[in-house]
């Protein structure tokens, strides 16, 4: 049998490899995981204060996350980049994570605020016949079509005894609404805060009737499901640092004030009347929060404002209690 000699060289080259190895693996198993991100879709409040704080970022340093915020002017454009994988996470008010459900994005609710239902209300002029709720009949009213609002009077409705058939709805967003409502183009007006609070100072416009007694008016605090599944630890600290701001500023109103005045680019007075009538502080997501999510999206459905009926608790995060 022929012999193969392997020079002696090689022998010892080849040995000092095979030994090496070892090491290099433990190298790998001490590297650094890859660095993760929290991208976050703001609108002009409690996000852009904690923004501004730096606090979450320092929090989550540690931890190897970097964060980063991208501004949007209303709920539903925020919900449509989390559908495209643009954000991790947002703030949202009732209405628009339902019609992202029901149009399959892959919504996960992770926070609530309390109950506001001063916030949004039935505005009327001041001078207007209209003194009840009962004689709103037949009126035009003017709202977004779809809203937290469109909720809110079909409710409101519903509890003074009238039906939907007796609604003369006039479908407006904010803005137009505002300029229907200033020229006497329509009878009434649904808004939220801090469009209300405007209207109040500076069209001399009286509040018929506000949502205490007839829905909660919360907003929401969102992510995917595959990011709440990933990045549990990281969705914690944005909920504790994001009630540290409620928490402060329930009890630094006047400063809270002065800070969202500069980010509405409204004068101070209509920011104070809107931070006097909120109510301060989050909660993590249950299924009672969820139930009301639910009567809503189930309205939505009979009214057929969404194509099909939904299960809210399809977007609860692991863990939901």
């Amino acid at each position: 049998m022929t012999r193969i000699s392997i020079p002696r060289r090689r022998l010892i080259q080849g040995a000092a490899a095979a030994i090496a190895l070892p090491s290099s693996f433990a190298a790998l198993a001490q590297a650094p995981a890859p660095a993760r991100q929290f991208r976050i879709g703001n609108q002009k409040g409690t996000l852009n204060i904690l923004k501004g704080r730096g606090t979450l970022e320092k929090r989550l340093a540690p931890l190897g996350v970097t964060v980063k915020w991208t501004e949007f002017t209303a709920g539903p454009v925020q919900l449509e980049a989390l559908n495209v994988g643009s954000i991790d996470f947002g703030d949202v008010g009732e209405a628009p994570p339902i019609f992202a459900q029901a149009a399959g994005a892959p919504l996960a609710y992770v926070a609530a605020t309390q109950h506001r239902p001063q916030t949004e209300a039935v505005l009327v002029p001041k001078a207007s016949a209209i003194k009840s709720v009962a004689d709103l009949k037949g009126k035009k009213i003017a709202f977004n079509k779809g809203s937290n609002v469109h909720y809110f009077i079909v409710k409101l409705f519903e509890k003074h005894g009238l039906s939907y058939a007796d609604l003369n709805p006039v479908y407006l967003p904010p803005a137009d609404a505002r300029a229907a409502f200033e020229k006497g183009s329509v009878d009434a007006w649904v808004i939220w805060d801090p469009f209300l609070a405007a209207a109040e100072k500076s069209l001399d416009a009286r509040i018929l009737v506000d949502a205490t007694g007839v829905v909660g008016n919360r907003a929401y605090y969102f992510s995917s499901l595959d990011y709440v599944a990933k990045n549990a630890d990281v969705l914690a600290i944005a909920v504790e640092e994001i009630n540290k701001v409620d928490t402060w500023g329930a009890a630094n109103k006047e400063q809270l004030a002065s800070e969202l005045a500069a980010l509405w680019g409204l004068p101070k007075p209509v920011a104070d009347v809107t931070v006097a009538r909120t109510a301060y502080g989050i909660t993590p997501i249950n299924k009672a929060i969820l139930a009301e999510q639910q009567k809503i999206a189930d309205t939505f459905f009979e009214l057929k404002l969404i194509p099909k009926k939904i299960n809210v608790l399809e977007a609860a995060g692991a863990g939901v209690a």
